[in-house]
């Protein structure tokens, strides 16, 4: 009996601990303070190496007071970057948007770039695909920052912190991951028909959900430049000649609406 429960206990640990969420809304309030505290609620961090053999060497921080945020110190490091990741949530489709503030901190040594994307892994960082480009931050005033996610596979939030010199200290607060209403689902409420898609597990195609059938689809590059046009094929779209990028996409509805969205190709 001890042993079955006790089954159960470690069934139930791996259940929650895969559990993708649909919206974030944290503040960092209820976080432990400290700089050796993650991961914590779902959150997890992956730290630049010390370029140096002494401290002080990169560390991602949950400040203190009843204001919390989280902090990339740079440390002895100059420029190699600090991630900060969301926990999982369920595969983007294109029909929300991401926003924060952000700032340097209180006395930081230096500036630094904040740049938001993708990954499909927590701990590699290879897998991070940017959405934009970077956000300078160079004052200590937090600014709002709104970022559209695309439809994607990869199904981490990732929060990337690029130092310009030594003992850089950039922080963000107030991450919201919710409905918007910019995107292609807000685009589609406008026709009578919905239209939503979402790119497959194999990153070849864009599979599509809608009444009927688009009058034709088009993709450009985030350069501005058609990459791909042309009608579905069995409610997909085939994407495997597109290189990885952050991709636009305009689609003709059936009864000639005009739905705009973008996607991740990995």
């Amino acid at each position: 009996m001890k042993l079955r429960l006790l089954f159960g206990t470690l069934m139930l640990t791996a259940m929650t601990a895969n559990a993708q969420v649909a919206t974030i809304n944290e503040n960092f309030d209820g976080f432990t303070a400290g700089s050796t505290t993650f991961p914590q609620n779902g959150w997890t961090a992956v730290i630049a190496p010390n370029p140096l053999p002494f401290p002080p060497a990169p560390l991602m921080i949950v400040t203190t007071g009843t204001d919390k945020a989280v902090q990339a110190y740079s440390g002895n490091n100059t420029s190699v970057p600090s991630y900060l990741i969301a926990p999982q949530i369920v595969a983007p489709t294109g029909n929300k948007t991401l926003t924060f503030v952000a700032a340097k901190a209180t006395g930081s040594n230096g500036n630094g770039t904040l740049e938001v994307g993708l990954a499909s892994s927590p701990t590699d960082m290879t897998t991070f695909v940017s959405l934009g480009a970077p956000i300078s931050l160079t004052s200590e005033t937090y600014q709002n920052v709104s970022v559209s996610v695309p439809a994607s596979s990869s199904t981490y939030i990732v929060f990337k912190f690029t130092p310009t010199v030594a003992h850089t200290a950039l922080q963000i607060d107030n991450v919201v991951y919710n409905t918007t209403t910019t995107l292609a689902v807000s685009d589609a409420a406008k026709s009578k028909e919905e239209i939503k898609f979402a790119i497959n597990a194999e990153n070849t195609a864009l599979q599509f959900v809608a009444k009927k059938d688009p009058k034709n689809v088009q993709i450009y590059s985030a350069g501005s430049q058609k990459v791909a046009e042309g009608k579905l094929k069995g409610q997909s779209f085939d994407i495997s000649a597109l290189q990885t990028g952050v991709y636009y996409i305009i689609i003709e509805t059936a009864e000639g609406s005009v739905v705009k969205s973008k996607f991740i190709k990995k």
